[in-house]
């Protein structure tokens, strides 16, 4: 029996969960608009005629099966992160060869994974203290069945803190075996949850929350701002 095999599966259904982006990644057209997503490829074979670069900001979106992809008002919230993968931009339950649409259950543990990660980028790119890039909160409702790892954590490397080695490969048999995706308890944010979706469709309703500044001190996220209140609250 494989380790996919060993974890259970468990309903999910969260309202108002957290996702934190990068405020640079603008919506993209196609999936904002009200189309059918079976027509997506006429409606881009026939707009590259006159945009070239139209696939840049699109992406694969052969990589979301038909079915299974959303379309309307900030779906690319939704659609982004499988229509745009690289092998340069692992997860912990990807190698970076497919899509995964990571959700904090809460506004806290979206926050402190998404500075845990920030933290990373500005260390390996030597960045000076101050603050830094924005993000956006995007508040979104999850209805899946999802395989629990945490049911596995304790035993197995599928929560270690830096390595994904072991997590990845898990990701790559459950996506094979048919899986919608993964719970998991947040290893950046003590009793949070954290779900990695396999599929657009797990996630609806989609808004945008809060625009967010992350102060670096050097060596990690100390503060972050409200921006629309301009209130700043201390990480600890």
């Amino acid at each position: 029996m494989s380790e996919a095999d060993r974890i259970p599966v468990v309903s999910v259904i969260w309202r108002r969960a957290a996702r934190i982006v990068r405020s640079l990644y603008p919506p993209i057209d196609l999936f904002e608009e009200i189309a059918d997503p079976a027509d997506w490829p006429l409606l881009i074979a026939a707009e590259m005629k006159t945009n070239p670069r139209l696939m840049d900001s699109i992406g694969n979106i052969a990589l979301v099966p038909p079915a299974r992809r959303v379309a309307g008002p900030h779906a690319s919230y939704l659609m982004a992160p499988f229509t745009h993968v690289s092998m340069d931009r692992p997860s912990r339950f990807s190698d970076g060869g497919f899509g995964v649409l990571y959700v904090g259950k809460t506004f806290e543990t979206a926050l402190f994974e998404t500075m845990h990660h920030h933290a990373r980028f500005m260390t390996a790119t030597g960045q000076a203290p101050g603050w830094t890039s924005q993000f956006r909160e995007i508040v979104l409702d999850v209805h899946a069945n999802l395989h629990d790892a945490g049911a596995i954590g304790a035993t197995t490397p599928v929560l270690a803190a830096d390595d994904y080695a072991f997590s990845q490969t898990l990701g790559s048999e459950l996506l094979a075996l048919g899986s919608d995706g993964v719970v998991y308890p947040s290893v950046r944010h003590a009793g949070g949850t954290c779900a990695g979706l396999f599929y657009p469709d797990l996630a609806s309703a989609p808004t945008q929350g809060r625009h967010l500044d992350y102060h670096w001190d050097g060596a990690r996220v100390d503060l972050y701002r409200d921006a629309g209140s301009r209130q700043v609250y201390r990480v600890v």
